[in-house]
């Protein structure tokens, strides 16, 4: 390559970087002022980089057959800047694809004014500070793992407006004279997570974290009833139990004996009757008298949807699931005593055969692969991130590509593409996956498929993706809910 060429090179890529830094004041007042969430492809570029952006471009060279432009992209902003929307979730990404396949000789504005066309000219004062007044208050009953990592997402989205807002914290008391610090500590750093994206300081006079301008008061309490919300202007809360102490509707009914509380949803499979709900899957179930309900298990969630993307378009009569799952604060560092099977060896140090119930608890979900699937799990000595792996056995006849394009297309364009993700990469491994807000990845490279019979490899974040699907949950539960944009093939 010549001097010349380098030089062009570069000064290309400084261009591109100039247009990325141009979109981030339109991304952010489209937010904070419309509550408009853009993406690209499914990846919310919301409080990103000049870097998150651009790759976020390029990650849509992986399923279309070019590199995404920020010259695409930024025209867009610019236009849905001046059409005053109203809320809603609009992919920019696929619009900029869409025109320039579909626009058929429209201007820009014309052809955003008929792709958004249910949301533009909504935005009004009067409606931002409705919008404002309308927030959802939020409780998270416990901060270990999955606690922080909600805590993390609510923060993030509090922006908007017409949201989820974090309230509180509830804790047991630590003892310690530092126990605000240790959990402001806890919340600002992660040894995998990495560090929280904002600010965080401590009001030690009204026990409380305030992180990016949220004030979350941090409440000790020995039990779910013992709690008087309302004294602290909570009201109509609904309670996210992370604790997994309580698991059936005696014991989560506790909550619903505090004042202020008038739902609760439990990050973990529930035991009896209580519904567990698979976003994307079953949350239409959810109606506005379920007093409790349950979010199900990491694996329950990264696998449902991926099984019924399969069955719906092939038919699944039976399979095996089993989950290599990254080790949990369940087990122990060193060999010691414990209650299970074989988890009382040293997580760091061994691969630990233990039983899963999610094979099982997909039926709950999806009723129809009820006696189908058997399970098991394997505990791995890294910190985060599983896989699934999905030995199934089909009513049609299938090949290797059919079943990867079928997938390809229901990450990107149908009802489960904030559930479903998809890589075709030969070079991938765990620690890509930390921070995904998918449900499951599909790995193509890895998909096996001949005649009846398919094996599939589904990654997960059963930290942050779980997560996110427990605020998806949370969201149906507290009637926010967006239009999307554009509009789904599937």
């Amino acid at each position: 390559m010549s001097q010349q060429q380098m030089n062009e090179c570069l000064s290309e890529w400084t261009e591109r970087e100039a247009t990325a830094e141009a979109m981030i004041p339109l991304i952010g007042r489209l937010y904070r002022k419309n509550n408009v969430v853009t993406s690209i492809y499914g990846r919310a570029i919301i409080n990103q980089s000049v870097i998150g952006i651009l790759r976020a471009h390029r990650f849509v060279r992986q399923v279309e057959e070019n590199e995404l432009s920020v010259h695409d992209t930024l025209p867009i902003l610019e236009t849905l800047d001046r059409l005053e929307l109203g809320q809603a979730h609009i992919d920019i990404g696929k619009l900029a694809v869409r025109f320039r396949e579909q626009g058929n000789g429209r201007s820009l504005e014309d052809f955003l004014r008929d792709e958004v066309s249910g949301v533009v000219g909504q935005y009004t004062e009067q409606s931002r500070k409705q919008a404002e007044e309308e927030t959802k208050d939020v409780v998270l009953y416990g901060f270990g793992r999955i606690g922080r990592l909600l805590a993390r997402i609510l923060i993030e989205k509090a922006g908007g407006g017409n949201n989820l807002r974090l309230r509180a914290i509830v804790v047991r008391n630590g003892g310690a004279e530092s126990d605000l610090e240790k959990r402001a500590s806890l919340l600002r750093r992660d040894s995998v997570h990495g560090p929280f994206n904002g600010t965080i300081s401590v009001d030690y006079e009204n026990s409380a974290l305030i992180a990016n301008g949220n004030f979350i008061k941090v409440l000790y309490s020995d039990g779910p009833d013992q709690v008087d919300y309302t004294q602290y202007g909570i009201n109509n809360a609904i309670v996210i139990d992370n604790t997994g102490k309580w698991r059936d509707e005696e014991g989560l009914g506790l909550h619903l004996k505090s004042r202020g509380v008038s739902r609760v949803l439990l990050t973990a499979p529930g035991k009896g009757d209580i519904k567990n709900i698979v976003y994307g899957i079953n949350d239409q179930d959810v109606t506005e008298d379920d007093r409790i309900l349950s979010a199900a298990s990491c694996t329950t969630n990264a696998i449902t949807p991926v099984l019924k993307a399969i069955h719906d378009e092939f038919g699944i009569n039976g399979g095996h699931m089993e989950t290599v799952h990254a080790y949990t604060n369940d087990q122990n560092l060193i060999d010691n005593y414990h209650k299970g099977s074989r988890r009382g060896r040293g997580a760091p140090l061994n691969m630990v055969l233990t039983e899963t119930g999610a094979a099982k608890a997909v039926a709950k979900a999806l009723p129809e692969l009820k006696g189908k699937l058997t399970g098991n799990a394997i505990r791995v000595p890294i910190p985060n991130v599983s896989m699934a792996i999905l030995n199934l056995n089909l009513d049609k006849a299938v090949d290797r590509d059919a079943v990867n394009d079928y997938l390809r297309d229901m990450a990107l364009h149908s009802e489960l593409q904030k559930q479903i993700d998809f890589v075709n990469s030969p070079e991938v491994v765990s620690s890509d996956f930390v921070g995904s807000r998918h449900a499951g990845i599909v790995d193509a490279q890895a998909t096996i498929a001949d005649d009846h019979r398919a094996i599939l490899y589904v990654w997960y974040d059963n930290e942050a993706g779980y997560s996110a699907q427990v605020i998806r949950i949370v969201n149906e539960m507290a009637g926010v809910n967006h239009a999307v944009y554009p509009a789904r093939v599937r």
